[in-house]
This record gives structure tokens, sequence and C-alpha cells, in this order.
């Protein structure tokens, strides 16, 4: 609206300003427009520090105070202008956010093609938005805001650079990647994963704790990780985050092998691992519920495959961990007896529905094998299903006794919901659905 500097006499010179910009490209695998985005952001705080040792009287710059000012570059001329956007007011209180009506109007008459506005019409445009040229006159500037902008350029390729791979790998959080060992930081294991745009080391943290204990990390060596999470930000170290030991990664590897997962025959219903067992004497174990809604498909013997091909796959990639692959049911006492496999059960008692607990008769000679090392296969259980889990010997079960103590222990039992969850549950699937 308001006629602006004439571009010519305000550009600021950068020789070899399109050879610059794609040498910096090539360098930093970065596109064009992302380098041009740090340039301008690189030559804007250069004008910010120009501006402040011209104004060393006013302390009072807020952070924010330059948000409304941006650079523009001119490729073909090979300079650049500092433009700032300004409301239009009838009386001026802060001359880099504001431009008064009456300066407005006398560059309008300057105008040779403007046409002239009524007074009605002038007073209408308090409010509205120009874009007008600010870039200083000294020449001492365009010196200044080069050296600022060098110094803080490197900054703002970062920047972009964590942007482009943000936007890129938000995507695929919660899916599985490739990564090859790098190098090792403190007690985490830094990867490298593949990048869509041509980065050949896109930088993922394997902290300790996602970490499997059968795991061998050495440089060069290559395993399949899960995406947790794409960090925001432009602080220093690795963006992506990713795990060894989430339940989400043998999701993700059984769906790779298996077809029918693909295909939509097949449903993971839950999944509870413990990948890091709390005793050295206790290995990696997962068990895992599917189902299907198609009569003629087995979905136990459809993930295990012929003689075992298919979960082999995955329980190498997990460096042997144990996998139980059992068959979901809506039926709550089907459900728990087919979690604690591979243990025979005699019988499940739904001892407090509400409550969710359960208690499981086993012959004595089961006792062992459905509490498993360390109570390793009822925990896995009582995740995997959702409910409190007591295994019994069914020779000394007293029915009256167990509910007498149920109905004891039953506000204590309120806190369990908190406590035995699956660590993956497709929402599709509910009791209450069927």
């Amino acid at each position: 609206m308001s006629k602006a500097k004439d571009p010519k006499k305000s550009n600021v010179s950068l020789p070899q300003l399109r050879n610059m910009i794609e040498e910096i490209s090539k360098d930093r695998n970065l596109p064009s427009s992302a380098v041009q985005t740090a340039l301008r952001e690189a030559l804007l705080k250069g004008y910010e520090r120009y501006r402040r040792s011209q104004h060393l009287d006013r302390m009072d710059f807020e952070e924010d105070h330059f948000d409304n000012f941006d650079v523009f570059l001119n490729l073909d001329e090979e300079a650049f202008q500092v433009v700032a956007t300004k409301t239009i007011v009838e009386e001026v209180t802060d001359e880099d956010k504001e431009i008064s009506l009456n300066d407005v109007k006398n560059s309008l008459q300057q105008e040779e093609s403007a046409e002239e506005l009524s007074e009605e019409k002038l007073q209408e445009l308090i409010g509205d938005s120009v874009i007008l040229d600010v870039t200083p006159d000294r020449e001492d500037f365009g010196r200044m805001a080069a050296i600022q902008a060098k110094q803080v350029l490197a900054q703002k390729l970062r920047d972009q650079q964590r942007k482009i791979i943000q936007e890129e790998f938000e995507q695929f959080e919660g899916t599985a990647l490739l990564g090859k060992v790098l190098r090792f930081e403190r007690q985490s294991v830094i990867l490298s994963v593949s990048s869509s745009f041509g980065q050949p080391d896109v930088e993922a943290e394997l902290p300790q704790k996602e970490q499997l204990p059968n795991d061998n990390y050495r440089i060069g060596r290559t395993f399949k990780v899960f995406l947790k999470k794409v960090r925001e930000g432009s602080q220093r170290g690795p963006q992506l985050l990713v795990s060894r030991g989430a339940a989400g990664l043998v999701v993700e590897l059984f769906a790779n092998e298996v077809p029918e997962i693909e295909e939509e025959l097949v449903r993971i219903v839950a999944v509870a691992r413990e990948a890091s067992p709390p005793s050295r004497h206790v290995g990696p174990r997962t068990k895992i519920a599917v189902d299907t809604l198609e009569g003629d498909v087995d979905p136990v013997g459809a993930c295990i495959g012929a003689r075992g091909s298919r979960i082999q796959v995955v329980v190498n990639e997990l460096q042997g961990e144990k996998i139980d692959v059992i068959r979901w049911s809506p039926d709550p006492s089907t459900y728990i007896s087919n979690a604690l496999s591979p243990a025979r059960i005699d019988e499940v008692r739904l001892v407090n529905p509400e409550g969710r607990q359960a208690h499981v008769l086993v012959p004595e000679d089961q006792l062992s094998l459905a509490i498993g090392k360390e109570g390793q296969n009822v925990r896995l259980a009582a995740r995997l299903t959702g409910w409190k889990i007591d295994i019994k010997d069914v020779n000394k079960y007293d029915p009256v006794a167990a509910m007498a103590e149920v109905e004891s222990q039953r506000q204590a039992d309120s806190e369990y919901q908190s406590r035995y969850q699956p660590d993956y549950q497709d929402a599709g699937y509910a009791e209450d659905n069927y």
C-alpha cells in the first residue's frame, strides 16, 4: 500500500549469493528453500544485533521485538533487503511496529498512479498492515550483518536439518526402522537410520533402559529398532529416540513376517513383554494374543509358520527371546487359560469380575510351570489379559475360604487397573463388544 524504498538503492550486496546457496545445499543435503530460510534467519539476526549496537541507550528490546521483521533475498541481483510489517495507526507509539496514517497518506500522494483517496477511505486503512523496506542506509550495516550472519548461519542450518528430520520421521513414530551402530555415548548406543531425504546417517539414540540384555552392540552391526519419539527443539544430540525393548517392536516384526496380518486376516490384540527382567536369572519373554474373524484361518498357526519358520525370524531378531503366541478370546476364562500357556489349566474361576480377579486351578505338577521362573509367566499373563491372576493347587483349593479372602481384599484390589495392563492393546477388541 505505502511505497517502499527503491530496492536498487536499499539492496545490500551479497556477492556469489546463488552459488553459496547451491554449495551449502549440496554439502548439507538440504533443499535450496531450507538453505534460504536459514540464511534469511541468520541475516535477520545480524540486523537485530546491528540495531542493538546502534541503540546502546535502549536496553528494553524484548526477545520478540523483531518478530515482525524479515529478510528478502534477491538471487538475481545477489543482494538482500530487511523488511518490516507495520500496522497503520493514527498516532505511532512504536516506530518498529507501527506507521502513521499521515505517512501512508503522504506516500500514496507521491505515487503517480495512485488515485486520490477520500478522508473516509483513509480512515478505513487504520488497522491494516503494510510491508516496508527498512534496510539501514549506513555502509557499515552490510559488513556487520554479514559477519554476524556468518556466526549464526551454522546453527540456523542445523535447525533446518532438525526441522526436516522431524517432519520426515514424525510419520514413522510407532514403526520399526533398521539402524546401524555408529558409536557409544555414556550408556546409550547411537545408531544411524536411513532417510528418504538422502542423509545417510540420521542419528538415533538407544538408551540403556531400551536395550536388550542379549544384544551385542558393536560398531557396524545392524538392528531393527522401534521409533518411540521424534524429539522437538534445537537441543544437541540425536532427535530420534528408539527402543529394542518396546512391545511395539514385536508387533512390527510379526506384521512384517506374517502376510495375514498385513492382509488384516489376523489381528494382534495384545502384547505383554518383559524385555529386561528384574533378575538376571530370568530371560526376556513376550506373550502375544492374536485373533481372526475368518473361520478358516488359524491365527496362532499363521504367526508361527510352517515348522516355526515365521516366529523363528522374530526370535532371531530379538536374540533368542522366548515368545508365546496364544489365541485371544472374548471369554475371560478361556483367555486367561490360554495366556498361561504352556501350563495345563484345570479351571479358571472369576472370583471378582468387577475387580477383574481370577483364581486359576492347576494340578500340583503344573504349579511351577503356570507361575513361571520368578513369577514371570503369571506376571505376563496378568498384563496380557488385564486380570489379576492367582495360581492355586486344585487339590488344596477351598472355595469358601478363597471367596472370604477375596472379599477382604476387594478394597485393596481397586488399584489393580493401573498395575495390570497389557503393553499393547488393539482398541478394536474389548470383551463388551462380544
